[in-house]
C-alpha cells in the first residue's frame, strides 16, 4: 500500500511558506497544515490566561489545557482554540513577539508535534510548513523543501503583509526571530537531510509554486 504523499516545507519567517505551501497544496489538491499558526494560537491562549513567558514550567503546564484544531483547506484554513477562531489575533504584534519564546519549551513542542502527526496520518496527501517539518515531524517525507529568500526580500515581504513602512525595523526583527529559532535546544529551525532548497529571492510566488510542484513531480 503507498503512503500518502506528504510534502515538507521548511524555512525561516518571512521566507513565503506559507502562500507557497497553500498554492502548491491547491495545485496537487492536497491537504495543507500551517504549524506556525499552532504555536501562534498556543501563544495566544497562554497570553490570555495571563501565564508567565518567561517561565518554561508555568508554559508546559498551561498548554496541557489548551485545545487546538487546524482546519487543512488550502483555500479556507482554520485555526481554533477551545472552540474559539483565532485566525486574526494569531497575527498580532504581541503573539509575534512572544511566539519563540512558548515555541522554545520542549513540552509545548511535544503536544502540538502530536496534533500535526495525527493530522499528517488522518490525511490523503498533505503539504506541512514549519521549521521542523522534514527533520522532526515527518522526516520521511517523500519531498522536503527548504524554502529561503534574502533577509531584505524576507523583511520586504513581511513589511507588506503587516502595513508597515520600516523595513529596516522589520529586518531586524526578522533576524532576531531567526537566532532564536535555530538556536534553541528543541527542534531548532535548520536544512533536513535530503532537503531541496530553494531560493525565491528573485522569483515570484506563481515561479516558486511551479518550482516546488515540478519537485514533487520529480521526487513522488
Amino acid at each position: 500500500m503507498t503512503s500518502p504523499l506528504v510534502v515538507a516545507i521548511d524555512g525561516p519567517s518571512g521566507s513565503g511558506k506559507s502562500s507557497t505551501s497553500r498554492g502548491v497544496a491547491d495545485r496537487l489538491k492536497l491537504a495543507y497544515l500551517d504549524t506556525g499558526a499552532m504555536y501562534r494560537a498556543m501563544t495566544w491562549a497562554l497570553l490570555r490566561a495571563g501565564v508567565d513567558l518567561s517561565d518554561p514550567a508555568a508554559v508546559a503546564a498551561a498548554a496541557e489545557r489548551v485545545t487546538l484544531s487546524s482546519g487543512t483547506d488550502p483555500l479556507a484554513p482554520t485555526i481554533h482554540v477551545d472552540g474559539t477562531d483565532v485566525a486574526a489575533p494569531i497575527r498580532s504584534d504581541e503573539v509575534t513577539g512572544s511566539v519563540s519564546l512558548v515555541a522554545a519549551v520542549p513540552h509545548v513542542r511535544e503536544l502540538l508535534v502530536d496534533l500535526q502527526r495525527a493530522a499528517i496520518a488522518d490525511s490523503d496527501g498533505i503539504v506541512v510548513e514549519g521549521r521542523d517539518i522534514g527533520s522532526v515531524v515527518a522526516p520521511d517525507a517523500q519531498v522536503k523543501i527548504y524554502l529561503v529568500a534574502d533577509p531584505a526580500a524576507r523583511a520586504a515581504r513581511r513589511a507588506a503583509e503587516n502595513g508597515s513602512t520600516d523595513a529596516a525595523a522589520t529586518e531586524a526583527a526578522l533576524a532576531a526571530r531567526d537566532q532564536i529559532d535555530s538556536t534553541r535546544t528543541a527542534s531548532p529551525l535548520k536544512k533536513a537531510d535530503g532537503a531541496i532548497v530553494v531560493d525565491g529571492t528573485h522569483l515570484t510566488l506563481d515561479e516558486v509554486i511551479e518550482t516546488i510542484v515540478g519537485l514533487v513531480g520529480e521526487r513522488s
